[in-house]
């Protein structure tokens, strides 16, 4: 009787822990096993979740992230042919198996580089752009410094381990959202499947992505996964759904697909995108015009959206100042100043809608915030 009870007790638990879809897993920053984990939105760039997101550790071929977006900003013709040298000729860890002398064109190569992960891909990709690896990584560092994820450093364009190559989980969100706005390398890391043409060296090569998200997570379109043994499990991922795309990272994480896809789900739940600032919609204050009462009209140039909890509208405030001098209509007189928590996250150009014939003030002029939020409470 015993053992009957046990079996009834422990079958139900097996069938919810093989039937349950993982992709429902509960996972909060402070739960997540990554050793490194960063959310981020990818248009305002603000930290969704972390998890000692600026903490500097291998990433293994996440890296690849990082060279196929220098290679798309110094490579313009991607049906240009490389000769495959010496140098691209097995390297250690996955490959496509390039051959010496084989003619290869620059795009098939990225889907090599993104899909199958080749590092013979990488080195060929590098040395076809900067001519050596070492110059490349010099390029791929400053393609992060400019994007602004100070706290990285490559040597190479594969992710091999190297106790100078690192990033961070924040430093590798920022450089895939800003990658994603590129639609080439958005196109090459969404694509689930790949055909290289036959060369003169090989026959056709047939690649499959390694993301598994992209088949189980409901508008995910990337990004790339990465393993070795010093790095351990890493993924960066993407997920575009109502007009917001999240970008996940972790780095050193088991579950690194299940945890991921949680933790985007999440992301999609907890925010929304909010419209802050609607373009051409009428902004205006009164004043007193030669000792008369008028109107002056403005409109920003452009709209704006920013990523927020439900309960938290309430943190942005809004300023906007002009100066004026006897301005005509379409001129440009102050700005729009949108604050997040006492920060500033935005600045946007202001116009005049209509003609202003005389000299309010030398000064600039603050125009109250609450008549502003009383507009948006118009509207």
């Amino acid at each position: 009787m015993k053992r009957k009870y046990l079996v009834f007790f422990i079958l139900p638990a097996i069938f919810m822990l093989v039937f349950i879809p993982r992709n429902k897993l509960e996972v909060s920053a402070e739960y997540c096993s990554a050793k490194a984990m960063c959310v981020l939105d990818k248009d305002s760039n603000r930290i969704l979740y972390a998890k000692n997101e600026h903490t500097q550790l291998p990433m293994a071929s996440t890296t690849k992230v990082v060279t196929a977006i220098t290679v798309l900003s110094h490579c313009q013709d991607l049906d240009s042919y490389v000769q495959v040298a010496d140098e691209s000729i097995g390297v250690d860890g996955t490959s496509i198996y390039l051959r010496k002398d084989e003619m290869i064109k620059v795009k098939d190569l990225l889907y090599g580089l993104m899909l199958r992960s080749g590092n013979d891909s990488a080195v060929a990709l590098a040395c076809h752009v900067a001519g050596n690896v070492e110059n490349f990584a010099n390029l791929m560092n400053e393609m992060a410094q400019s994007i602004g994820a100070k706290n990285s450093h490559f040597t190479n364009p594969h992710g091999l381990d190297d106790k100078e190559h690192y990033t961070t989980a924040y430093d590798l969100a920022l450089i895939t959202a800003y990658a994603l706005n590129n639609p080439i390398f958005k196109e090459i890391v969404s694509t689930k499947s790949y055909v290289i043409d036959a060369t003169n060296k090989s026959d056709k090569r047939y690649l499959t992505n390694k993301n598994k998200l992209l088949n189980s997570l409901d508008g995910c379109c990337g990004v790339k996964t990465g393993f070795t043994s010093k790095a351990g499990r890493c993924l960066v991922s993407a997920c575009e759904r109502d007009e917001r795309t999240s970008v996940c990272v972790v780095l050193n994480c088991g579950p690194m697909f299940e945890e991921s896809s949680a933790l985007l789900e999440s992301s999609f739940t907890d925010y929304e995108r909010v419209k802050i600032i609607d373009k051409f919609s009428e902004i205006y204050n009164e004043y007193i015009i030669d000792k008369k009462s008028g109107k002056l009209y403005l409109y920003a140039d452009e709209d704006f959206y920013y990523t927020l909890k439900k309960n938290e509208l309430d943190d942005i405030k809004i300023e906007y100042s002009v100066k004026l001098d006897n301005a005509q209509e379409g001129d440009m007189v102050g700005e729009i100043r949108i604050f997040f928590t006492n920060r500033l996250i935005k600045s946007i150009k202001l116009y005049t809608m209509n003609k202003i014939d005389k000299l309010i003030d030398s000064k600039t002029l603050s125009i109250s915030e609450i008549l502003w939020e009383e507009k948006l409470n118009e509207n």
